[in-house]
């Protein structure tokens, strides 16, 4: 039996200072919901409050991916000093006496006179992606995940507990026992391990602002619909899980690079799979669109639209493997510290050149760990192709990585095989890295499969044409490192920020 509760989401999930949001809530047994508004990052941040009559709405079945359609409830008007931030939307109903609470969110997006230099854009479209609200996700058989629709629980908040991290923080707990019963005594959405604000972006933020930067904030889909913003800054940043993006997006961070700016993938798994943002409401998309492992359905499948086929980046039908940007790729590395892949790794990077500026005042020698006591290296991980020459790692360039890439820290990383996925392949389905091997080599047999098995995590950085300093963590899991819990991590993010911004 469902509990009674309130749900609802923000339209548009995006806006200006002094600009109007609407709030489409459902509410059991229309019940009155109470609404609190906050910033949240250093600190939470009250800026709204009040009380709203919301009706009691179904779920259409097909929600998933067309969207609730409910009616606004309510519309709140931003102030105009509202900063650039995340806004956490708190709902709650009294049902016979106990608080049922939900969450929803809206970006409030930065000024053009701003005097922050530095900028995220967060992985809303990889939140997107693993939301089961209604039903299926990307990952369960849809093709088409809308936005217009409540996030399931755990994908904007997250109580304290063991097991929050997807990773394995613990071996040899290797079977995610703890992960998974942390999911269902909280009652949260089995794929919430893997995206959402409490993650990665969320504790990144909050450190961020508590060290005194000063950090704007836009939605991945404001970098392909207000690109401009870009321009105002001088570091972007992505942080944690950010998988899914869309050409345009990718046009307007890789014309920020070749403008000779400044951008820093803290995140892994990055830019893995093409999505196109479609079905504009209010002139906002609101359906993301990827066919994924149904890529022959998608409708420009064979046509001469093939380049925004809603494969991996790296699929050689598309030819722009998200190595030109990064650096590095996911079909290249892997998992770390999770499910039956690299089960007892180290959960830290081994050190190879230890004389660059990223390490200056942390005390780094060659061969020394780093992040292993915060697990700063786990879930999923990029790396590129690589040889060895007297020692020291070097990319190939074979896999679209930029000459001058360096491979400054490593760490070990695989693939799901068909006996070590933690959600096993259907008989005739192919197995995670078989899928993988017959994108990026047209073929899965034996031979294309094992140029891709002994993946890498890979902390690496070019410089562009132009001059601008590209850099990336290879892991989803650094902001982990963050906040006290490992010294040289908190260092080499802070010669990051201060150099590059």
């Amino acid at each position: 039996m469902a509990i009674e509760t309130v749900t609802g989401y923000c339209w548009p999930q995006s806006v200006d200072p002094g600009t109007t949001v609407a709030l489409h809530l459902s509410s059991a047994g229309g019940r009155p919901v109470n609404i609190e508004i906050a910033r949240v990052a250093g600190q939470r941040t009250v800026v709204w409050s009040g009380t709203v009559d919301a009706d009691e709405h179904p779920t259409p079945t097909d929600a998933d991916a067309n969207g609730c359609n409910w009616p606004a409830a309510t519309t709140v008007t931003t102030g105009d000093d509202w900063v650039s931030g995340y806004y956490e939307v708190l709902l709650s109903i009294d049902v016979n006496g106990k608080t049922r609470q939900s969450y929803a969110f809206f970006v409030v997006r930065p000024t053009a006179d701003s005097t922050n230099t530095i900028l995220v854009a967060l992985a809303t479209n990889t939140w997107h992606a693993y939301n089961d609200f209604a039903g299926r996700n990307l990952y369960t058989g849809n093709t088409h995940a809308s936005l217009m629709r409540p996030m399931a629980r755990g994908y904007l908040h997250k109580p304290p507990g063991a097991g929050r991290r997807v990773t394995t923080t613990n071996p040899p707990d290797r079977d995610m026992n703890t992960h998974v019963g942390y999911i269902r005594m909280n009652h949260l959405s089995a794929w919430a391990g893997s995206a959402g604000w409490p993650d990665w972006e969320q504790p990144f933020l909050a450190w961020a602002e508590h060290n005194g930067y000063g950090i704007d904030v836009i939605t991945n889909a404001d970098l392909e619909e207000h690109p401009q913003i870009v321009s105002n800054y001088k570091l972007l940043l992505s942080v944690g899980h950010d998988e899914y993006w869309s050409g345009p997006m990718r046009d307007t961070v890789e014309h920020f690079i070749a403008g000779g700016n400044n951008v820093v993938f803290f995140s892994g798994n990055t830019a893995l799979w093409q999505v196109r943002m479609e079905q504009p409401v209010d002139g906002t998309a609101s359906v993301m669109v990827g066919y994924k492992g149904q890529f022959k359905d998608d409708p420009v499948y064979d046509t001469d639209r093939m380049s925004e086929l809603t494969s991996i980046w790296s699929d050689h039908l598309i030819g722009r493997p998200e190595n030109h940007m990064t650096g590095v790729s996911f079909t290249r590395g892997g998992y770390h510290r999770i499910g039956k892949r690299v089960t007892n790794g180290a959960g830290g990077y081994t050190v190879y050149r230890a004389d660059h500026w990223m390490f200056e005042g942390t005390g780094i020698d060659y061969g020394d760990v780093l992040g292993a006591a915060a697990t700063t290296v786990g879930y999923e991980c990029d790396g590129c192709d690589y040889t060895v020459v007297d020692g020291l790692p070097h990319p190939t360039g074979s896999d679209g990585t930029p000459g001058s890439f360096e491979i400054l820290a490593m760490a070990p990383a695989a693939h799901f095989t068909r006996t070590t996925a933690a959600r096993p392949p259907k008989p005739h389905e192919p197995s995670e890295i078989e899928f993988l091997a017959s994108r990026v080599f047209d073929s899965r047999d034996d031979a294309a499969v094992k140029r891709i098995a002994a993946g890498q995590a890979m902390l690496g950085t070019y410089v562009s044409p132009a001059g601008g300093t590209v850099i990336t963590s290879g892991s989803t899991d650094w902001a982990h490192g963050l906040a006290g819990r490992d010294a040289q991590i908190e260092q080499i993010t802070t010669n990051i920020l201060d150099r590059l911004s």
